[in-house]
Formats: C-alpha cells, sequence, structure tokens
C-alpha cells in the first residue's frame, strides 16, 4: 500500500509541473502573448518586442530574407523603430487560433520618419511557451515601402 501511495504521489507531482507548459500554451495564453506583443510595439518598446521572441525565433517578413534569433531581431527591429519613435499602431480586425497558430489580420499604422503610413498586413505567429517560436508576416512590400517613404535598396 505504501509503494502504491508512494507511485501515486510522484504521479501527482509529475503532473503538477506539467500543468505550467500547458497553460503557456493555452489558447488564453498565446492570444495574451499576441496582445503583449501589439502593446509593444504600440509602445515603441523595441526591447520588449525582442525579448516576446524565443532565444531561436524567426521573424519572417515573406519578402526578405528571414531575421533568426532573439537578439537579431530585436536590432533589426529597433533599427526600424528609429524611425517610428512614436510606435506603430497594429490595428487588429480580427485575431483567433487556428491549427494552434495565432493570425491576425491588421492594418499597421505609423508615422515614419515624418510620414504617416498604413498598410493591410496578416501575420501567423507561432507560440510556444509563452514565447514567439516564429512570426510570419505577409503584405505587400511595395506598399510598405511607399508608406514609409523609402525606395528598396
Amino acid at each position: 500500500m505504501k509503494r502504491i501511495l508512494s507511485v501515486l504521489a510522484v504521479v501527482l507531482a509529475m503532473a503538477a509541473l506539467a500543468r505550467p507548459a500547458a497553460a503557456a500554451d493555452s489558447d488564453q495564453a498565446k492570444i495574451a502573448v499576441a496582445r503583449e506583443m501589439i502593446a509593444a510595439w504600440k509602445a515603441a518598446d523595441w526591447r520588449k518586442v525582442g525579448d516576446l521572441f524565443a532565444e531561436k525565433g524567426v521573424l519572417r517578413s515573406m519578402m526578405i530574407e528571414p531575421v533568426v534569433g532573439r537578439q537579431a531581431i530585436y536590432e533589426r527591429i529597433a533599427a526600424l523603430g528609429k524611425g517610428a519613435p512614436g510606435g506603430v499602431v497594429l490595428d487588429v480586425a480580427h485575431m483567433g487560433i487556428i491549427d494552434g497558430l495565432v493570425f491576425i489580420e491588421r492594418t499597421d499604422r505609423f508615422v515614419y520618419n515624418g510620414k504617416p503610413g498604413a498598410v493591410p498586413v496578416v501575420g501567423v505567429l507561432d507560440i510556444r511557451d509563452g514565447k514567439v517560436q516564429e512570426w510570419r508576416e505577409y503584405y505587400d512590400r511595395a506598399e510598405l515601402l511607399r508608406e514609409m517613404g523609402v525606395s528598396e535598396k
């Protein structure tokens, strides 16, 4: 009987330890991380944007090469953010979970180097363990550059 109780105690302890990971991967938790990301962009908190990515996270803007790694993502976003010190408003039209991924249909609104702009975007976020593992962005790059008032290099 003592052996059965000991085994039961171990199983219950293991189940309790597994809960935080499962909770971090719930749909509600994924949406919460996405909302944190949206708030960080609006606040121009580029460090927070980077910190919400996993250490080996990936940012894929489909028209350019992916950025890999939390620090590299932070550096890319912070460099772009210098032109938008007032932040970027991610004006969400729809957000939801499909097959465990967060889909965000939105319009990004910004003032970049003094020029106001807005671009429709769809982002797909793979969020696991409370961090963005991969963020795929789908938008018209020519329209984005035009709205930013810059040209392709």
